[in-house]
C-alpha cells in the first residue's frame, strides 16, 4: 500500500517536472538531462587555466598554443590578460617553432565579460596574439574581430593591427 502511494507521488511530481522542462523542439528532458546540458555548458565557458588550448589570431607562425600559467589572477585568465604558452602547432618557416614557450595576449575568451554599459561580450573560441616580453607582438597582422577592452589594459599596438574592433 505504502509503495502505491509513494508511485503515485512519484508520477505526479514526475509530470510536474516535464512541464517545466519541456524544450521548445517539443521533446521532454529529465531533470538529470538539464542539469547535465547546464554543467557542460558551464564547463566550456570558465576562465583560461592550465593546459587550455588556444588560437593563435596573428601571423607570428604559430597555429595552436597551450597555455603553461596565466601571469595574473589565482583562478586564471580573461580579456587582456598575459598568459605563458607552448606552441602546439606552428606553419613551416614561421618566426616561432614548435615546442617554444611564448608569452600571448588572451584577445578573444568563450567567458562573457561585462561592460561599463551593462552589455556582456563573449566570444565563440579562445584566442591569442603572441607577444614578446616587453609586450610587442611578434606578427605585424591580427586577425578577426577584437574588444575594446584591450586599451584598457595597455595593448594599444594589437588594437592598431586589428582588422575589426568589437
Amino acid at each position: 500500500m505504502a509503495t502505491n502511494s509513494t508511485s503515485k507521488l512519484f508520477h505526479a511530481g514526475r509530470s510536474l517536472l516535464r512541464g517545466l522542462n519541456s524544450s521548445s523542439s517539443g521533446m521532454l528532458r529529465s531533470p538529470q538531462d538539464t542539469a547535465c546540458n547546464n554543467f557542460l555548458a558551464q564547463q566550456i565557458r570558465t576562465f583560461i587555466q592550465m593546459r587550455t588550448n588556444l588560437k593563435v589570431v596573428d601571423n607570428s607562425g604559430a597555429k595552436r598554443v597551450m597555455c603553461i600559467q596565466p601571469l595574473k589572477g589565482k583562478k586564471g585568465a580573461r580579456l587582456g590578460d598575459t598568459i605563458v604558452a607552448s606552441v602546439k602547432e606552428a606553419q613551416p618557416g614561421g618566426k616561432v617553432k614548435k615546442g617554444q614557450v611564448v608569452y600571448g595576449v588572451v584577445v578573444r575568451a568563450a567567458m562573457q565579460k561585462g561592460r561599463c554599459d551593462g552589455s556582456e561580450v563573449k566570444f565563440d573560441d579562445n584566442a591569442v596574439v603572441l607577444v614578446n616580453k616587453q609586450g610587442e607582438p611578434i606578427g605585424t597582422r591580427v586577425f578577426g574581430p577584437v574588444p575594446h577592452e584591450l586599451r584598457k589594459k595597455k595593448h594599444v599596438k594589437i588594437l592598431s593591427l586589428a582588422q575589426h574592433i568589437a
